[in-house]
């Protein structure tokens, strides 16, 4: 089997690209040339004689077109291709435009324009829709209170509230539109938040990780207790007499409640999908929602923190122009279709990533 994976140095392509190689896959890479390197997610395939790295670019109808000519008896195309910080598209919605939306478009035209039979994985987001939601009624209790659950899944309606979402939304419906008009093997998985120890430090889960590292890291080499750091400060944690510093952590939005997961379960029901004799769009998430104050309580109380409050400052320039507060997936038909369950718990995924940027921290000095 050949697969061809678009995006392939970001989180989701380089474990991916692990799991195609691990099932016995070849495995064509593309990136973007860049005039740093983007490629540390996938420096430990370098030597793996099934794996290829090329450039790329899905901006590029002619470039897309030459990578598939070049690789026509290609089994599986994955498009992970995208600008995908949300912050970042309100201030390059163009740019977010040419890479997330039209960059679908380029690859399903040319599959195609060459006639490929290839099948066609989509990465859709949660963030399409944000801040509809759908309301299930269900009787628990013994004296008939009903309760009511939110939730989103296949079959909620769509309210993009960011360029990042609504270029995402007309790549999903530009899949589903090949997939009818043309009998493309398209599938869309719609996944929730997910995280890991490869996500960007940009992201809001990782940019707290990566400061818990630098932290500890900061009070090992000045060898400072915990006890003795000093947050009375707006901007700064100090200790030893103030002689030491430290930046605090400037967060936005503590309240905005994600369904989140870890990125290594979620590329399992990517394959999965494209091993189904007929397309379809899948929500793939854990059914949970958590704060990021609660991810904040997971993440210091794993370094023996319980009370962080004097540790963070929440800055207003971290909070969206459009805010999505909520988002919790159903994945019911992913577990019924796909067999297909997330097999890392929310605890586990904070304590993982909080102990790889340790690790990492460890390893820079």
């Amino acid at each position: 089997m050949k697969a061809i994976i678009f995006g392939v140095t970001g989180q989701d392509g380089s474990h991916l690209a692990d799991l195609l190689l691990d099932k016995g896959y070849s495995v064509i890479g593309v990136a973007r040339r860049c005039s740093v390197n983007t490629a540390e997610r996938i420096r430990h395939l370098e030597k793996n004689t099934n794996f290829q790295l090329i450039e790329g670019d899905i901006t590029d109808t002619h470039n897309v077109m030459r990578i598939l000519r070049e690789n026509n008896g290609v089994d599986e195309i994955y498009n992970l291709a995208a600008q995908s910080h949300v912050a970042t598209s309100f201030k390059q919605p163009g740019l977010t435009w040419d890479i997330t939306g039209k960059g679908c478009l380029n690859i399903l035209q040319s599959m195609v324009d060459l006639g490929l039979s290839a099948k066609f994985y989509q990465a859709s987001s949660s963030e399409m829709f944000g801040k509809n939601y759908d309301v299930v009624e269900e009787n628990f209790d013994a004296d008939l209170e009903y309760h009511r659950h939110k939730y989103q899944n296949e079959d909620t309606k769509f309210l993009p509230q960011s360029p990042y979402a609504i270029a995402k939304c007309a790549a999903h419906y530009m899949t589903r539109l090949f997939r009818e008009a043309y009998g493309v093997h398209a599938s869309s998985g719609i996944l929730f938040n997910h995280e890991g120890p490869r996500r960007g430090e940009h992201f809001v889960t990782r940019k707290i990780t990566k400061w818990i590292g630098a932290f500890q890291q900061w009070l090992n080499k000045m060898q400072i207790d915990q006890k003795n750091v000093l947050t009375k400060d707006c901007d700064r944690l100090f200790a030893s007499g103030e002689q030491y510093s430290f930046p605090k952590l400037r967060l936005g939005n503590l309240e905005a409640s994600r369904d989140w997961g870890y990125a290594g379960d979620y590329v399992q029901a990517m394959w999965l999908m494209l091993q189904q004799d007929n397309p379809d769009d899948y929500v793939i998430c854990t059914g949970e929602t958590h704060t990021i104050r609660e991810f904040l309580d997971a993440a210091f109380n794993h370094i023996g923190i319980s009370d962080w409050d004097d540790y963070v400052v929440v800055d207003p320039e971290f909070y969206r122009p459009a805010e999505v507060d909520f988002l919790k997936g159903s994945a019911t038909k992913a577990n019924t279709v796909l067999n297909w369950r997330p097999q890392t718990s929310f605890s586990e995924l904070v304590k993982l990533m909080v102990d790889s940027d340790i690790e990492n921290e460890k390893r820079l000095q």
